[in-house]
């Protein structure tokens, strides 16, 4: 990646970590992204911790198909680990990344799977 184009969702991230923070009532579900992965986790930011972590890089992970697909069933796989922990509610956080394609493919099939953001 780029220097500019970091600098960029680095300057984003931040803006944005400005206004969201994760309580232990509505933690904050947030994507990383990279060139062959992804990486979800809902994290309790007054404990600084990660509550529940999904993403295509463990070897038990079994996913198949395009990157978006791939995307959309790691959605539900976070949504169905959070629900078992007994949370419901989350806000989002985009990381910087543009709402469109793997990230918007993840926060539906999240929706779908029973968050609420």
């Amino acid at each position: 990646m780029s220097h500019m184009k970091l600098q960029g969702r680095t300057r984003r991230k931040l803006r944005v970590r400005k206004k969201i923070y994760g309580t232990s009532e509505r933690p904050r579900m947030t994507i990383f992204r990279s060139l062959k992965h992804l990486y979800i986790q809902i994290v309790d930011d007054t404990l600084g911790k990660t509550l529940v972590s999904v993403s295509t890089s463990k070897k038990s992970e079994t996913l198949k198909g395009s990157n978006v697909e791939t995307a959309k069933q790691l959605g539900k796989k976070i949504a169905e680990k959070a629900i078992s922990s007994n949370i419901k509610n989350v806000i989002f956080d985009r990381n910087g990344y543009i709402y469109h394609g793997r990230v918007k493919a993840i926060a539906e099939a999240a929706r779908e799977g029973g968050l609420e953001f």
